[in-house]
């Protein structure tokens, strides 16, 4: 089987919001239909306050998603990554999928420059959390939301 990691394409539209509903789905959310037309715009956007987004392929099959966006950090120089949404199909599962879209981000960080890379996830997301202990490291942070 072969594995592809690559920039989101206009032509994906319909393949990533079925990868992104199924995700949204797993977090027991559902949006409204403008905010899927303006997330996809986004993501394809020049502007640098916009994000990003990776397709995984396998055998040219979509399987999996990741966004991603850089911004500013008071406490370095450097912009920060943040890995916002990651998902894997349930039936491709433990072939490598996540990893790869993480260490895509990785390399999408490097090569802006952005030396930092986080993401959030539940805390009952324990599949996730076993790839996510394995190629990052956990920080005492605990998140906090306007009430």
């Amino acid at each position: 089987m072969t594995l592809c990691i690559r920039p989101l394409a206009a032509t994906d539209e319909a393949e990533w919001r079925r990868l992104w509903k199924a995700y949204l789905a797993f977090y027991e959310t559902e949006l409204p239909e403008n905010v899927y037309k303006t997330t996809f715009a986004r993501l394809l956007g020049k502007d640098p306050q916009d994000f990003s987004g990776l397709i995984a392929e396998l055998d040219g099959k979509p399987v999996g998603l990741a966004h991603y966006l850089f911004h500013r950090h008071g406490w370095k120089i450097e912009n920060t990554c943040y890995l916002q949404d990651l998902y894997a199909d349930p039936e491709v599962r433990g072939q490598g999928i996540g990893r790869a879209l993480i260490e895509a981000v990785y390399d999408k960080a490097d090569e802006a420059g952005a030396p930092s890379v986080y993401w959030l996830t539940q805390d009952f997301n324990t599949v996730g959390r076993r790839l996510y202990d394995r190629v990052g490291k956990l920080t005492p942070f605990i998140k906090y939301v306007r009430a």
